[in-house]
């Protein structure tokens, strides 16, 4: 497999294409999730409760406004960035961001140090994160689909979900190992500043690996750095692609939900809805994820085989079938909790396993990544982000029975998404009829 770049003709190398891929998005979402897995022990360092005026509003800033903002603007403009200066260079303004935003946050100075000025450059650095983020997950996947050999797209694609199953379950066991060796008095103290330092020198050495990895932009960059006419506008790709777009939006819907909701969230259900210790539905969560994270290469075979739409169906159907009954069942037995999320999971593998696939197999390379990087990470901020302010709300106001239907409903939006996508598993992505 050939691919022209503006001074060479390269031969890929799929595997180290797909390791550089991954290692680098398991190393973007270690270091995103550091955040919320560290926030109780740094929050009050940043945010004291005493304050009020603008020290709380910077807080919601941070906590909600880089979730909905930065990541669907870093899928528009990074998306852009890639399809005209190519996927490597994109990769690496993704993990530079990221190890910036890192870096940050472990060397900033609280708030009794240096007044407001700490939680404006928490908030900073979470916006640096954010627009990571918003860039990674579909650079990263166009990159690696492009780079699969013939047959093996979906396969490949899968690795996206197992390297941020892989990013998630590091930094959890990192952070709990780190917080038995030194206690909690030190986390609070310091130690929460050192797994930040460790996830901003791990992104430099996946920018380092990323720089070894070839070029997938299947055009010759000419010399202002221009992939094809019309691509210095940020919304060619909607208004050229309409269809694809609302297409990408609607699959990204349910998969972000699911994803949320069965991978991150359903530990926090577990404990308000059916009563489990907050260990038990830790080790719940723990254990499901390893096996989800295994079922992802799967999946992407089946798909290689029998193609995207079935597996979509699958996801979709399964979902809108299952969900009410898993989510009314109200035991805390260890065995019944891992049974319920395994089966939400090991559907939700069918659909995020391929999602890159899908949507990259269904636009022209020059407007590949800006095509499905804004349409994407706005369905997955709007829909999958506010997972738990939904369940939250809804169980608060005494209504958490209805939960159950609203990711039914994001399922058949999905599935209506996956009726309307032509199958696309053995076509050509390399040029402009993909």
């Amino acid at each position: 497999m050939k691919i022209e770049t503006s001074d060479q003709t390269a031969v890929l190398n799929p595997r180290r294409q797909l390791i550089a891929g991954t290692i680098g998005h398991s190393v973007e979402f270690f270091d995103f999730l550091a955040y919320s897995y560290l926030a109780v022990y740094f929050a009050s360092s940043f945010f004291p409760s005493s304050e009020s005026g603008l020290v709380p509003l910077l807080s919601a800033f941070g906590v909600f406004a880089v979730g909905f903002l930065a990541r669907p603007l870093a899928g528009l403009f990074i998306g852009l960035f890639a399809d005209r200066y190519g996927r490597r260079r994109a990769l690496s303004l993704t993990i530079s961001l990221m190890a910036g935003g890192s870096l940050l946050v472990a060397v900033c100075p609280t708030y009794s140090q240096i007044g407001v000025a700490a939680p404006i450059i928490l908030t900073v650095a979470r916006i640096l994160q954010g627009l990571s983020a918003g860039g990674e997950y579909t650079t990263a996947g166009a990159f690696i689909v492009e780079s699969a050999p013939a047959g093996r797209r979906g396969f490949y694609s899968s690795f996206m979900f197992v390297a941020s199953g892989i990013g998630k379950l590091t930094c959890h066991a990192f952070i709990t190992v780190f917080v038995a060796l030194i206690g909690e008095d030190a986390m609070r103290d310091y130690g929460w500043r050192i797994p930040f330092a460790v996830g901003a020198l791990a992104a430099i050495v996946a920018w380092y690996i990323r720089r070894g990895t070839q070029e997938t932009l299947g055009t010759t960059v000419s010399d202002e750095g221009g992939a094809a006419p019309g691509s210095r506008n940020p919304l060619n790709a909607l208004q050229r692609y309409p269809r694809q777009s609302l297409i990408v939006f609607a699959i990204a819907t349910g998969m972000g939900v699911g994803q949320y909701f069965w991978a991150t969230y359903l530990t926090t259900y577990f404990q308000i809805q059916n009563g489990a210790s907050a260990t038990t539905a830790m080790t719940v969560g723990i254990i499901t994820l390893i096996l989800y994270t295994l079922a992802q290469p799967v999946a992407g075979l089946i798909s290689d085989r029998y193609g995207r739409k079935p597996c979509m169906y699958a996801f979709g159907v399964g979902t809108v079938i299952v969900t009410p009954f898993l989510l009314s069942i109200t035991s805390s037995n260890f065995s019944v909790l891992i049974c319920i999320q395994l089966i939400g999971l090991l559907l939700l593998s069918l659909c995020t396993s391929i999602t890159s696939a899908v949507m990259v197999e269904n636009f022209p390379p020059h407007v590949r990544v800006s095509g499905l990087g804004f349409p994407y990470s706005l369905s997955v901020a709007i829909f999958g982000g506010t997972v738990p302010l939904v369940a939250t709300s809804l169980a608060n106001a005494g209504y958490s029975q209805y939960f159950p239907w609203y990711i039914v409903a994001t399922a058949i939006i999905t599935l209506l998404g996956a009726i309307a996508v032509p199958e696309t598993f053995r076509s050509d992505i390399s040029g402009e009829d993909s």
